[in-house]
Parts: structure tokens; C-alpha cells; sequence
């Protein structure tokens, strides 16, 4: 399986990231996540998000959620960008795409690795008001 982890406070690219897609002919699903900040956090409004991550780590981390990712389903590319630093409302700050074989795969490898990402990854995020 491929693998491609990108952290970063730029902007996510979606058009640059769909043209540098790689899929083979066996492939027949493609599922793409966007989370994008929302604008209340705990029920107050904000302008941002800061986001903090211990970097070292968070690699770490993607690397063992990519081994079970792979051991799990039969994928053949994932590939991760979220972003640090601060993110304004209605901008994106985690891009997900998986390729796999049928939907079924796709879809419940996305999922699984979102919730993992959350529950496991060191990454902080702070709302800015």
C-alpha cells in the first residue's frame, strides 16, 4: 500500500492533490474526506483553529494506522494532509483519500482511520475566538 503523510500550514489544495492521484487499473473506488472548521466549537463561536501537533510523534502514530490500515483492507494508497497552525472557519484542515478495489473497502477504511487519527494522533487543536 502507498503512503503519503503531508502536515502543514498551507492551504489544502484539493485540484493539485486530485491531479497528482495515482491509480491502477484494478482499483474502483477513490473516497475522498474534506473536514473543514466549523464555526461554533462547544457551543461558542470562533474565527479559527489553531492546531499544535508533536510532530515526531504524530508520524509515528500514522505509520502504526497505516500498518493496520493495510492489515485490515486490501487498499492500495492512502494518502493524509492536515494542516497546522491556525485554520479559519469554512477552510479545510484534513484531507483523506483512499483507493481500494471496491467501495466497501474505501469507505470503511476512511472512516476507521478518521476515528483512529482522533482517538490516538497528537495532534491539539485550540478554538480562536
Amino acid at each position: 500500500m502507498t503512503r503519503q503523510l503531508t502536515l502543514t500550514t498551507d492551504p489544502i489544495d484539493e485540484s493539485a492533490l486530485r491531479r497528482q492521484r495515482r491509480i491502477s487499473p484494478g482499483m474502483g473506488a477513490i473516497v475522498n474526506f474534506l473536514g473543514v472548521v466549523r464555526g461554533e466549537e462547544v457551543g461558542a463561536r470562533i474565527a479559527a483553529i489553531e492546531y499544535e501537533a508533536f510532530e515526531r510523534m504524530v508520524r509515528h502514530q500514522f505509520d502504526q494506522l497505516f500498518d493496520e490500515l493495510e492489515r485490515r483492507w486490501p487498499l492500495e494508497s492512502v494518502r493524509l494532509v492536515h494542516r497546522l497552525g491556525r485554520v479559519n472557519v469554512n477552510e479545510p484542515s484534513l484531507w483523506v483519500e483512499i483507493v481500494a478495489p471496491h467501495r466497501g473497502e474505501a469507505f470503511a477504511g476512511c472512516q476507521w482511520l478518521i476515528n483512529e487519527m482522533k482517538r490516538v494522533v497528537p495532534i491539539w487543536k485550540k478554538p480562536v475566538p
